[in-house]
């Protein structure tokens, strides 16, 4: 039995995927504690782990006004710039959460958003790090870094694995003055070199876990000791009921198309719900959509559509018959597994790499940019979605693999299987 610390950072579809993993490390018999924002604490009791919080509210950051604008540009650089500076600010205190949080832990476990924190805490607690990413993060020659148009993919490898050490780059120079600050302030550690601790003996000493399905991304030859596990799936807690007025809505009529933004936040929700709505009606569907932060709200609705506000993708998927939404990775994973066509709208960041993905297997239709939606065209690609029988065969297809893989048992083998032959010692 070990003591294990997992450091999940972002908006709700970061974080989720490390409660379930944490969940299924819990389940073999290790003592687990999550370090992540104070927003989370709920969601992270509901599973029965211990909560640790870490200074900060991505919801809040998000819905400030500023941001919104920001994040509806979809321009990653200027976005990045943004949060690095809210970062610089929390880094001191993460630093100071994160040192008493890893206390006494026998393993770190972090993804990209607690990835330089975690280094700096192995490095002064001389405890084991272990990768654990869900989008892919390390350089590969097969296919361009999630930051960048895949069409770069024509310039060949040495191009593709380039790309990754830029994007590589432009999340450390965000994060180095802060993570500079913490380490002297804090950790009373040296600063890291210049271009990053990814050389660090800490990342190199284990195995690389990704919460991918191989049947989405196949895993690069490239890529040595990691392990493509399966998604980290995290399914509805077992005391959680759905609204009966949903129940009845679904009950009453053809499965509706889901259509929702998670935690992408716009500037004028009122504009994107019309935009919807007119849409919906264009395509004579029935809809579900969901409110998230701020992203849609209407009261008046028509008797075909039901607006949610929170409900688990893993219960409600499988009811509905497309779904449409910003593409990241957490939902994008649970509309796959659901065995249905999605079409995604990015905002910015790794959502247009997920998008092109979705299309590029054939199980739903090229990315429409968020700033390029109008209603003729989502009207548009939902009709292809709901008749093209192809591409919802070929999303069938690849749902029942999913559904096939265990992603958290095949880590917590993994994880077991490390500590078994004594390498976390």
């Amino acid at each position: 039995m070990m003591r294990i610390m997992i450091m999940a950072m972002g908006s709700r579809g970061d974080v989720q995927p490390y409660v379930a993993l944490g969940k299924g490390l819990k389940t073999a018999g290790h003592s687990v504690r999550l370090a992540t924002h104070e927003n989370f604490e709920s969601l992270v009791n509901s599973y029965e782990l211990e909560f640790y919080p870490l200074k900060g509210n991505v919801q809040a950051f998000l819905e400030d006004p500023a941001n919104r604008q920001l994040l509806e540009s979809g321009n990653f650089l200027a976005i990045n710039a943004r949060t690095a500076k809210a970062s610089q600010r929390a880094a001191i205190d993460w630093a100071e959460g994160g040192l008493v949080a890893a206390q006494g832990m026998d393993l770190l476990v972090a993804g990209v958003g607690g990835l330089f924190l975690g280094v700096s805490l192995a490095e002064k607690l001389k405890i084991p790090l272990l990768q654990a990413y869900i989008f892919p993060f390390t350089p590969t020659q097969a296919f361009p870094a999630v930051l960048f148009p895949q069409s770069i993919a024509k310039f060949g490898g040495t191009v593709n694995r380039l790309s990754h050490h830029v994007f590589r780059q432009i999340m450390w120079q965000g994060a180095r003055t802060g993570d500079g600050l913490a380490r002297q302030q804090v950790l009373e550690l040296p600063a890291a070199p210049f271009w990053g601790n990814y050389h660090s003996v800490h990342l190199q000493r284990y195995p690389i876990l990704y919460g991918l399905s191989p049947s989405v991304i196949a895993k690069p030859s490239d890529w040595q000791n990691t392990h493509m596990t399966g998604y980290w799936f995290l399914d509805e807690p077992p005391n959680w009921s759905p609204p009966l007025a949903l129940l009845e809505f679904l009950q009453n009529g053809s499965p509706p198309v889901f259509i929702g933004f998670g935690s992408m936040v716009s500037r004028n929700p009122e504009e994107t719900a019309d935009l919807v709505l007119q849409a919906i009606a264009l395509t004579g569907q029935r809809a579900i959509l969901q409110s998230g932060w701020r992203g849609l709200g209407k009261r008046d609705l028509p008797d075909t559509v039901f607006m949610v506000d929170s409900i688990p993708h893993s219960w409600l998927f499988p009811r509905v018959a497309a779904v449409v939404h910003h593409g990241g990775a957490g939902t994008t994973a649970a509309g796959l597994r659901a065995g249905i066509p999605t079409i995604v709208i990015p905002f910015f960041g790794d959502q247009p790499f997920w998008g092109h993905r979705i299309a590029e297997l054939g199980i739903g239709t090229a990315p429409i940019p968020r700033k390029d939606l109008t209603a003729e065209r989502l009207a548009k690609v939902i009709q292809q979605v709901m008749s093209d029988s192809a591409m919802r065969q070929r999303a069938a297809d690849l749902g029942a693999k999913i559904q096939a893989e265990d992603g958290v048992a095949h880590a917590v083998a993994i994880v077991q299987e490390l500590e078994k032959c004594g390498a976390f010692l």
